[in-house]
């Protein structure tokens, strides 16, 4: 069906100048409300302005301007309907056969600093959303827009039909407009919410980014919904599966906690090693990979700096299924490109923390959702000397291991420990029924690789419920460690420290991962 007239109001005016000539070259009528019409004006372009449309003046500080019958009725009569047809004719309806719509930008008014709610309330569009949803629901016929990406596929399908876009991408673009209604609806749902402080419902609604290779296993299909691809990038190698979104956000999170030069390496979200260093990538490279060389294999490599081809060609030379970087030097990447199948994904570290400030972490549960807020922070490492509780106080050299064993012990699956240097793991043991078994693996795996743990220091993530971890711990040659505490045998697991020479630090917070 001929598109001959098009009613366009957006907020967004991105690429609408080239959109309106394009339509007005192919004869299209063009209506237009308040900020669009005067945009499209100055273009040079004949615009009738919708209240001269509707014969109806927009009222209420613009608060009505399209909720009319003139304008419903155009989109929403069915073509086909001989009925609809006569009663069109003698309403005077005329047909809108494609609708550009963008919606007053709520999502951005309520980002900025001090926003109230009043000036909130006055960013919720209503007559946008009407006019998108009533739209839609005549796909058969009409067009509709709401994604400025849209505006070239819209024009070319025109060309290329006399003026008319096919049924696909009227589906398509209806399906869009749907998803885009919902997320509007729930923005607003959701701050309003977190205003009146009601509680009252928590709602998803996001669109397909790619269908994934398969889920954790094979046999499972995998989909992948939302803007994933907004922080993370795949630059090459086998199409992403679900364990490999996992691993990606898992290994990611981690690398951030730390600001100097860091590799870590990670098995199925687990760390197997960390290293950092005050200036080279390789020598964290180094750290890392010795506190395990086994486990590395099929494994996840991610860095905070971008990946230099010094260490590419020392990563080349292991297999690996995923590395993360917030950027690949040109050696690296063709080094690396050697491997088809390798996967190499470049990380927006600085917006993917942006997001993870706003949005809490949600888990499907038989008939519903788990929404918590996100444990982004390091807690309990502000005045560490106030939170010793052992005789001895631990050396500077000591407060600086606890301080990085710490940080990665957050991100070890429970129960989890952690022994470590001031700068690269030794030993790590993770997810185990009791903690002392976590640290009997712990001191197992370093004596595996060849490392010695005298005078490392160990985190554990949760309390000591007994002393037998911390003692398994010191015996394997711990002198400091640092953990929550909050166990009714915590004087008993001081006590075993003191007994030991060991310098412990209560952070009153825990980091269960599971």
């Amino acid at each position: 069906m001929k598109i001959t007239r098009a009613l366009i109001s957006v907020s967004d005016k991105t690429g609408l100048a080239e959109f309106g000539r394009g339509l007005h070259d192919m004869g299209v009528e063009l209506v237009s409300t308040g900020g669009s019409a005067k945009f499209l004006r100055d273009q040079g372009l004949p615009v009738v302005e919708v209240s001269d449309f509707t014969g109806y003046p927009e009222c209420f500080d613009g608060r009505v301007k399209t909720l009319h019958p003139r304008v419903h009725g155009g989109f929403l009569y069915q073509r086909e309907n001989p009925a609809h047809l006569a009663r069109a004719k003698e309403l005077d309806v005329p047909p809108i056969d494609l609708l550009v719509v963008n919606l007053y930008p709520f999502e951005e008014t309520i980002t900025k600093k001090g926003v109230t709610l009043e000036e909130a309330i006055e960013n919720i569009d209503i007559g946008g959303p009407a006019m998108l949803r009533g739209a839609s629901k005549n796909y058969q016929s009409v067009t509709v827009v709401t994604d400025v990406t849209d505006y070239p596929t819209v024009l070319e399908e025109m060309k290329e039909h006399d003026g008319a876009t096919t049924l696909k991408t009227r589906e398509r673009l209806a399906i869009k407009v749907y998803q885009r209604t919902a997320a509007y609806d729930r923005a607003i749902a959701d701050f309003l919410n977190k205003e009146q402080e009601t509680e009252a419902s928590f709602s998803v609604s996001l669109p397909l980014c790619q269908e994934l290779r398969y889920g954790e296993n094979p046999h499972q299909k995998a989909s992948l919904y939302g803007s994933f691809n907004d922080y993370f990038e795949k630059l090459q190698g086998k199409e992403l599966s679900y364990t490999n979104i996992i691993d990606i956000e898992a290994a990611t999170e981690l690398v951030m906690e730390f600001k100097r030069p860091t590799v870590a390496i990670l098995k199925h979200t687990n760390p197997c090693g960390v290293g950092c260093d005050d200036e080279d990538l390789r020598a964290a490279w180094d750290k890392a990979f010795e506190t395990d060389k086994q486990a590395p294999f099929g494994g996840v490599i991610v860095t905070n700096r971008p990946l230099t081809e010094r260490l590419a060609r020392v990563i080349s030379e292991i297999f690996t299924d995923v590395i993360i970087a917030p950027d690949f030097e040109a050696g690296a990447r063709s080094m690396l490109q050697k491997k088809k199948n390798l996967r190499l994904i470049q990380a927006n570290v600085e917006a993917y923390a942006k997001w993870m400030d706003k949005n809490p972490v949600v888990r499907s549960t038989p008939g519903g959702l788990l929404v918590m807020d996100r444990d982004v922070k390091a807690l309990g490492l502000q005045n560490m000397e106030e939170r010793v509780v052992t005789q001895r106080v631990p050396s500077k050299e000591e407060l600086e291991a606890m301080r990085f064993a710490w940080r990665v012990v957050k991100h070890v699956k429970s129960n989890a420990i952690v022994f470590a240097s001031h700068d690269r793991t030794l030993g790590i043991g993770a997810g185990q029924m009791s903690r002392v078994d976590s640290a009997r693996i712990a001191v197992w795996k370093a004596k595996e690789a060849g490392i010695s743990l005298d005078g490392s220091v160990v985190a554990s993530d949760a309390m000591f419920p007994f002393a037998d971890g911390l003692i398994s711990a010191a015996e394997a040659g711990a002198t400091a460690a640092i953990q929550p505490g909050g166990s009714m045998r915590d004087e008993e697991v001081i006590a075993a420290a003191n007994d030991r020479g060991l310098a412990m630090v209560l952070t009153g917070h825990r980091h269960f991962l599971h």
